[in-house]
């Protein structure tokens, strides 16, 4: 019973404070306004986005290589 009451009191807790998760207000705009020669970075950021794709991909490939290997071989056992 005690257990009961003290999971109710968390839940309660729980979906009463949740507003207090979402109190900050959002961020600027990046491009604010989209004014020509603002020089600001365009939305996205602008981030090399190839070389960490070839990199997870790559990862993930040897990854899978590997356990391939690895039940290949408790397999041939």
């Amino acid at each position: 019973m005690k257990m009961k009451l003290y999971n109710l009191l968390i839940m309660a807790w729980l979906c009463l404070h949740t507003g207090l998760l979402f109190s900050q207000t959002l961020p600027p705009h990046p491009n604010s306004g989209n004014d020509p020669g603002s020089g600001n970075t365009p939305v996205g950021g602008g981030a090399p986005v190839g070389e960490g794709l070839l990199l997870l991909v790559s990862m993930g490939a040897f990854y899978t290589i590997r356990k391939y290997s690895i039940t290949k071989r408790k397999l041939a056992e």
